[in-house]
């Protein structure tokens, strides 16, 4: 490099005193990462030299412009940094045995894979951006298409345990039943499309809302770049359409305003083959200051196949019939869990209009047939002979469709109340005081699971009712969330099983450690609202990711010291790496620039055991005789 160049870099790094050095060396990760983000010190000391100014801008008509690609080439140039140990980072060229053409005559290609995959853990990120970031250091990493097919592979099932009422149990084998998945969600979704592909009715995500960073009150990681969000969900959302029900299966997207026009044409490439298939719903009053105007709703979309309707409720819809009698008159329908169902419908005696809703009823205290009261007639789902039926629906339901009802007036004050044909037909804005999360969302949870620490927990009936619109008449229905968090869509799912003696399953996929110490307890803690069935819980079993969460939580130089010695006997590393720069430096860092070289070197793309490993003598070692039979069991149907 000129001299020049490197004289007057020099004096403008030092002009910032630390900053861009660590003990003495240059830290080119960090000059890199402040020219990509313009930053503005930065930039205005480098204009300002007369040097770098004449060498690195150009005049376009009467605007300077820099060239900052070129500049950054100056900060990758191994001449100059052949000091720093972080001298491989973000060069892409050609490389033998992980040297670079300069270094050796040995020359193959290496190139970057045509489209980034983004595997995002879901660990909150660091408020102080010149901090050690936590489990994901380097979020746009970009790897080669066989690394990719090594990432992408299936894992290794560990730690399964079958939960029921009566406690958990070691579960060798894989049935059908409802499963709770600990792991980073693109990882465990393609490790899984094999075994539910095309098999679930409904997908429903309440993925990171990415809001900004005044707002970011979230326990995980919640805030990215648009486009770096939009390649993340991408990311997911291809694999998670594998996963649908191609006839009939449904996406179900909560999020606000930050990414709800972002998504959307995220969608429309994702599913041009739908006809008809997005469908906004304005949904879940709240109040979020914004710049000029509160926010005040929030969205979800709706990704149908062709021909899909939001309840189809077959009885009517095949049938000339244009009402139907909101009674439940079937065989179920005596009152045997009255909980929801049994309330008077209040009908104005001079208009016969449907003017409110009494409370619910649970003993039998109430009148045996209608109730006369001030012009107001209560009508409870009983039948002629006085025998105690139930309405049709939940209250929060019918309260839901009540422009859908019509009353029909009998003898001797008798009443129907009548269900329009039309039923099938949501509107495309929901309200109801059902959705305030501050009360069926975060209170609930908190009767369920006390020690629960969740910010902004769904409400449960946002989430129930969303599922209510398409599952309704599947009673068998499975169930997937890969955001899964507190897990309130399992929660709705039992709820809905409860409400029609249903057996609807559930796949919850979730990498924050609360998906044991919340999840867990919320689905077998008892509530008369929900029904409890057994479900397994299983992780993908840690390699890697191990060693990188031992790193986050190492409090001093001695711990990291152990750490380093383990790793270089068990983990996959950076192949760029210079092992031995790395020992003879690595010590004289600040503490957490030490964490940030250790978590730099592992190989980010070995976080878990492959399944492809399982029976090799090093890991069999570590797997138990029944996760090693549930492993064969889930994954056996793959190979049919």
């Amino acid at each position: 490099m000129d001299t020049v160049i490197n004289d007057e870099i020099t004096k403008v790094l030092e002009s910032f005193n630390d900053k861009y050095y660590i003990d003495k060396e240059i830290n080119k990760n960090k000059i890199i990462q402040d020219l990509n983000n313009y930053d503005h010190d930065l930039i205005m000391s480098i204009l300002q030299n007369e040097t770098l100014d004449n060498l690195f801008t150009q005049k376009i008509m009467d605007t300077k412009i820099l060239k900052i690609n070129n500049l950054i080439k100056v900060f990758e140039m191994d001449q100059y940094w052949k000091n720093s140990y972080t001298k491989y980072t973000k060069k892409i060229g050609l490389t033998s045995s992980g040297k670079f053409l300069e270094e050796t005559s040995d020359v193959i290609l290496d190139f970057p894979y045509k489209d980034t995959v983004l595997k995002a853990s879901m660990t909150k990120e660091d408020n102080d951006k010149n901090d050690l970031t936590p489990s994901e250091p380097f979020l746009n990493e970009v790897i080669a298409k066989n690394e990719i097919d090594v990432l992408l592979d299936k894992k290794i099932l560990s730690n399964a345990k079958k939960y029921s009422e009566e406690g958990a149990e070691e579960v060798s084998s894989y049935n059908g039943e409802s499963l709770l998945i600990k792991g980073n969600n693109l990882l465990t979704l393609h490790s899984i499309s094999n075994r539910f592909l095309n098999d679930f009715d409904v997908i429903y995500i309440d993925p990171p809302y990415n809001v900004t960073s005044s707002n970011n009150t979230f326990s995980y990681n919640n805030r990215f770049n648009h486009s770096s969000w939009l390649v993340f969900m991408k990311n997911r959302l291809e694999i998670a359409k594998k996963l649908l029900k191609k006839d009939d299966g449904v996406l179900i997207i909560a999020i606000d305003e930050n990414e709800v026009n972002y998504l959307g044409v995220l969608l429309d490439e994702l599913f041009p083959d739908y006809e008809n298939h997005l469908i906004t719903v304005i949904h879940n009053p709240r109040g979020v200051q914004g710049t000029n105007f509160s926010y005040s709703n929030e969205f979800l979309y709706f990704v149908f196949p062709e021909g899909k309707k939001v309840i189809e409720d077959r009885k009517l819809l095949d049938s000339e019939i244009s009402l139907s009698n909101l009674r439940n008159w079937g065989g179920e329908s005596l009152r045997t869990d009255g909980r929801n169902t049994f309330f008077p419908i209040l009908v104005d005696l001079d208009t016969n209009e449907i003017v409110g809703f009494g409370e619910i009823v649970e003993d039998d205290t109430h009148p045996k047939q209608t109730e006369i009261k001030e012009g107001v007639a209560y009508v409870y789902p009983i039948d002629t002979k006085g025998i105690e039926r139930k309405w049709r629906y939940a209250r929060q339901t019918i309260e839901s469709i009540q422009e859908m009802l019509h009353v029909v007036k009998k003898n001797n004050n008798r009443y129907e109340i009548m269900l329009g044909k039309n039923f099938g037909q949501y509107k495309t804005v929901w309200q109801s005081p059902l959705y305030d999360a501050s009360v069926h969302g975060k209170q609930l949870l908190k009767k369920l699971v006390p020690n629960a620490d969740f910010s902004f927990p769904k409400s449960i009936y946002s989430v129930y009712d969303a599922l209510y619109s398409v599952i309704k008449y599947k009673k068998n229905a499975k169930v997937l969330d890969f955001f899964s968090g507190s897990g309130t869509t399992a929660h709705a799912v039992q709820m809905l099983n409860k409400e029609d003696r249903g057996n609807r399953t559930f796949v919850m996929i979730e990498q924050m450690p609360y998906i044991e110490t919340v999840q867990i307890p919320r689905l077998l803690a008892k509530d008369e609202s929900k029904k409890v069935t057994p479900f397994i819980y299983i992780e993908l079993m840690e390699k890697s990711r191990g060693y990188i969460q031992s790193i986050m939580d190492a409090e001093d130089t001695s711990e990291l010291i152990d750490i380093y010695s383990r790793m270089l006997d068990n983990v996959d590393l950076n192949f760029q790496v210079d092992l031995q720069e790395i020992q003879e430096s690595l010590w004289q860092n600040p503490f957490k620039e030490q964490k940030m070289i250790l978590i730099k070197i592992i190989d980010k793309n070995q976080l878990y055991y492959n399944y492809s490993e399982i029976d090799d003598a090093n890991v069999r070692d570590l797997i138990s005789n029944s996760d090693y039979a549930f492993n064969d069991s889930f994954y056996s149907e793959d190979e049919v």
